[in-house]
């Protein structure tokens, strides 16, 4: 990045270069251990990296994108109840076509059998990003019930943080394409309801204690690149 360089200089470069690895790392070196670890306490399985299912029916992809249709023109609002009860009248009728659908980062059952689906993602996704997670979460009820017709099946997006804390978290993006009641947990609401009420402030803690304890071995790597 020679602009980069000659703007910054070598040594804020390196420091961004190493905050900005930490971050892409911590969806699947932190945030997905740290949520499987939590909901194993409170659901009869929790589950990382998993296939929703490999198989799903040609009326299936016709109801999902009679779906997406709709919801890009604004013709309809999101309602996840409905789309799955209209995926599942359809999950296994015409044809079955085998499929790859994207791996489910947290897959948890609870004790009423309820399969949840969780896609973690990054806290600011942009516009067009959101059209093809609520296709996504759309294909593994449709995989899932390919494979299991009365599945209870639930589909969700989930944001580990909320950069505009203390606001709360607004895209206007994803409001026409996603049920927000029914499709996405942020912050405290994703936290909070995999390990329980004060799961969130409690983590905090955690963290905060961990970079206090590791502070001196943090400051001591960042003086490498003072003399860069």
């Amino acid at each position: 990045m020679p602009f980069h360089f000659r703007l910054l200089g070598k040594d804020k470069m390196a420091l961004y270069s190493f905050i900005h690895s930490l971050s892409t790392n911590f969806g699947t070196s932190i945030f997905e251990p740290v949520a499987k670890f939590l909901a194993s306490l409170n659901f009869v399985k929790a589950e990382t990296q998993q296939t929703a299912g490999s198989q799903i029916s040609n009326e299936a992809q016709r109801v999902i994108q009679s779906i997406m249709d709709d919801l890009s023109r604004a013709a309809t609002t999101p309602n996840k109840i409905k789309e799955i009860k209209d995926i599942r009248a359809v999950c296994s009728r015409g044809k079955i076509n085998t499929v790859k659908p994207t791996k489910v980062d947290l897959k948890l059952v609870s004790n009423n059998e309820t399969i949840y689906l969780i896609d973690i993602k990054t806290a600011k996704p942009n516009a067009g990003a959101f059209k093809e997670f609520k296709r996504t979460l759309l294909e593994w009820v449709a995989t899932t019930l390919a494979d299991h017709p009365n599945a209870k099946i639930q589909t969700l997006i989930a944001i580990p943080y909320n950069p505009y804390e203390p606001k709360p978290y607004h895209r206007w993006t994803m409001r026409g394409m996603l049920d927000l009641d029914n499709e996405l947990k942020v912050a405290e609401g994703f936290w909070d309801f995999l390990g329980g009420c004060g799961t969130y402030t409690e983590l905090l803690d955690c963290f905060e204690r961990a970079g206090l304890e590791l502070r001196p071995e943090i400051d001591d790597y960042f003086l490498r690149f003072n003399n860069i």
